[in-house]
C-alpha cells in the first residue's frame, strides 16, 4: 500500500476533507482546465500571427497586376489577396475625394487619411488612399489637401478589403460634415457618387507625393510574431505548477500538524517538578 493511503487512513490527510482545503481542491480544479484553454489561445494567436505574416511577406514580393484582375464592382477582397501589389492607369477624381478621420500617422500623431476616387483609363472607378495629412484645426473642417498630379498617372499600391464597423472595431459615424468618413468602404462610395466602384482599395505606394506629403502609409511589419507562444508556454507551466504546489501545500500542512502534536504530547508527559518545602519561619525571642 501507498504511503500516503496509510498515513490518510491513519488520519494524517484527513484534514483534506475540512472545507478550506476542499474549496482549495475545487480551485485547482478550475484554474488548471482554464490555464490550459489560456495556453491554447496564445498558441492559435500566434499560429495565424506567423500564417498572416507568410501572407504579407509573400505578396509584397508578388508581381504586380493590374487592379481589375483581382477586384471588381461589389467584390469583396479575399485574404489571400490583402497587401497585394497592383497598378491603376487613370486619373484623379479630386471633386469628390473625402479625408478618413482618426487616422495616425508613422510615429503616431492622429490626422486623417486622403481617400480619392481614381477613374480608371479603360472604365470603372477604384478608391485610392493617397496617406496621411494632420487634421484642421477645428474636427468640423476640411484639412488643407495638397494637390494630385494633374492628367493621366499610374498608381501603384497596396490592394486592401473594404473596413468594416465589425472588422476594424471603428464605429461609422453618420452625422459628419461634408466630405469626411470614418471608413472606407466602396459601397459607401459608390452610393455617394452614384457610380459602381471597384471592390476594397488602393493603399497606394507610388508614385511619391511632392513634399512628402501625404505622407505614405507602411508596409506591414511581416517579421515581428509577437509574444504568444512564450505566453503559451507560461499559461501550461502554471497549470501544471496548480497540482505541484496544491502537494506542496498538503504536506507542509501535514508536517505543521505532526510536529504541533508532537509538541502537544511532549508537554502531557513531562512530569510536574515536586513541590518545594517551605522554609520554617525563624523563632522570635
Amino acid at each position: 500500500m501507498h504511503p500516503t493511503t496509510q498515513l490518510y487512513r491513519r488520519g494524517v490527510y484527513r484534514f483534506l476533507l475540512t472545507r478550506q482545503w476542499l474549496i482549495l481542491a475545487l480551485l485547482a480544479l478550475v484554474l488548471i482546465p482554464t490555464m490550459v484553454e489560456l495556453g491554447f489561445w496564445q498558441l492559435h494567436r500566434h499560429e495565424h500571427k506567423v500564417a498572416q505574416n507568410s501572407l504579407i511577406s509573400r505578396n509584397l514580393k508578388a508581381k504586380p497586376v493590374p487592379v481589375t484582375s483581382l477586384t471588381a464592382p461589389g467584390h469583396t477582397v479575399p485574404r489571400s489577396d490583402y497587401w497585394r501589389t497592383v497598378t491603376a492607369t487613370g486619373t484623379y477624381d479630386t471633386e469628390h475625394q473625402v479625408v478618413v478621420r482618426r487616422r495616425t500617422s508613422a510615429d503616431g500623431r492622429i490626422g486623417v487619411h486622403v481617400l480619392v476616387p481614381f477613374d480608371l483609363k479603360d472604365g470603372g472607378t477604384v478608391l485610392v488612399n493617397r496617406g496621411w495629412v494632420p487634421s484642421a484645426d477645428s474636427q468640423r473642417a476640411f484639412p488643407e489637401v495638397p494637390a494630385v498630379p494633374r492628367g493621366e498617372v499610374t498608381v501603384t499600391g497596396r490592394l486592401k478589403a473594404d473596413e468594416t464597423t465589425s472588422a476594424s472595431g471603428i464605429k461609422d459615424i453618420s452625422d459628419l460634415p461634408d466630405r469626411q468618413v470614418m471608413l472606407i468602404n466602396s459601397a459607401q462610395e459608390a452610393e455617394r457618387l452614384s457610380r459602381p466602384v471597384l471592390g476594397g482599395y488602393i493603399e497606394q505606394t507610388a508614385p511619391e507625393p511632392v513634399g512628402g506629403s501625404p505622407e505614405l502609409i507602411e508596409a506591414p511589419d511581416d517579421s515581428s510574431i509577437g509574444p504568444h507562444m512564450a505566453y503559451a508556454v507560461q499559461w501550461w507551466l502554471f497549470a501544471a505548477g496548480v497540482p505541484v504546489g496544491y502537494v506542496v501545500l498538503a504536506r507542509r500542512e501535514k508536517r505543521d500538524r505532526a510536529e504541533a502534536a508532537a509538541k502537544e504530547a511532549a508537554g502531557e508527559q513531562q512530569p510536574s517538578e515536586p513541590e518545594k518545602p517551605e522554609k520554617p519561619e525563624p523563632a522570635t525571642a
